[in-house]
């Protein structure tokens, strides 16, 4: 029985689909693609003993330079994202989060500049995900 649902919905979703379009207004003409640490490297903040491979300014300078120079952006690669795990385990006395000194040496808005030095993606969008309790040291 299971099987003529399947044949049967396949059967209608054929003969309505020619009349379905997306808008024709330019916008989203492919979905957003970018590169997220999170996918492979998780949550691993172990950068003494791991460099290559925890999150951290290395990490994302590195990919910066492998999408701009490995025609990701030409293939339609915008986003570099920074989700977590770039905090550090305290906040400042104001209460905001502060990016990882150890990890992050140089600071959130160097590795935005960094990132925006290669075309990638204009600075508002890099700092989209920062909120209003996030200071940017």
């Amino acid at each position: 029985m299971a099987g003529y649902k399947i044949i049967f919905l396949c059967t209608l979703l054929s003969a309505v689909g020619p009349f379905c379009d997306g808008l024709n207004n330019g916008l989203a003409l492919t979905p957003p693609m970018g590169w997220l640490a999170w996918e492979r490297f998780r949550c691993n903040v172990d950068c003494k003993n791991d460099p290559h491979n925890c999150i951290g300014e290395v990490l994302f300078l590195e990919m910066a330079e492998k999408m701009a120079s490995g025609g990701f952006r030409d293939a339609g690669y915008e986003y570099i994202i920074l989700d977590d795990c770039w905090m550090n385990m305290t906040r400042d006395s104001n209460g905001f989060l502060i990016a990882d000194p150890e990890r992050f040496p140089s600071g959130i808005p160097f590795l935005s500049d960094y990132v925006c030095s290669y075309g990638e993606l204009p600075r508002t969008h890099w700092l989209s995900y920062w909120n209003g309790k996030t200071k940017l040291n």
